[in-house]
């Protein structure tokens, strides 16, 4: 089954049967149509990825595309994301990306940013320890803000790059490109990225 549309929240702690494997599990939230789940599944054929975003219209294209590919490594997830931890055990999870979120530039809705730490709290409830998070965005604003509130909840940043294809990294990885990162760079937009892990605790 290639796509979970809108899985119980029972299913904490079995993702590893879902997938009929103990490999690592790797997530992007609000995925959009799944390109980088996708692109991540078919680099990593020794991993697991699930894609979650509450708009199933946009996740049914992914699912074609997982389907068409014929992987087997990869899923999509229908949930509010302020309800993610429902859906994970505690240390199940060993990566997160975060694809081009809403930037929820008004302060008032700083709670709603998927790098806020709000979220990260969220995220930890699950993450293995010392676990990595990758943010990818076009909004200079939401990257400065995510930075600061990354390096003060203790976040071991590793990388930071507002113009990350200015001076290409040798790194596949991040060559993937979402369906508004295409747009954005047409745009001549730079594309921020920062990688960060939890503290040891």
């Amino acid at each position: 089954m290639a796509y979970v549309f809108a899985y119980p929240e029972d299913k904490a702690g079995r993702w590893s049967k879902f997938f009929s494997n103990n490999h690592p599990l790797i997530l992007e939230v609000g995925c959009g149509t799944g390109r980088y789940t996708i692109g991540l599944a078919k680099m990593f054929l020794e991993k697991n990825f699930i894609g979650l975003d509450i708009k199933g219209s946009r996740m049914w294209h992914g699912a074609k595309a997982i389907e068409a590919e014929g992987l087997t490594n990869a899923a999509f997830l229908r949930t509010q994301m302020a309800s993610i931890q429902n859906y994970f055990a505690a240390e199940e999870v060993a990566e997160i990306w975060i694809t081009f979120p809403d930037p929820q530039p008004r302060e008032s809705r700083e709670r709603k940013r998927l790098s806020s730490p709000r979220f990260l709290d969220l995220y930890r409830s699950f993450m293995q320890k010392e676990g990595v998070i990758h943010l990818k965005t076009d909004n200079q604003a939401l990257f400065d803000y995510s930075e600061e509130a990354w390096r003060a909840y203790g976040m071991e940043v590793e990388m930071v790059t507002r113009n990350l294809y200015a001076a290409p990294l040798a790194d596949p990885v991040l060559d993937i490109k979402t369906t508004y990162e295409t747009r954005y760079l047409a745009q001549g937009l730079p594309i921020c990225y920062m990688r960060a892990k939890y503290p040891k605790i």
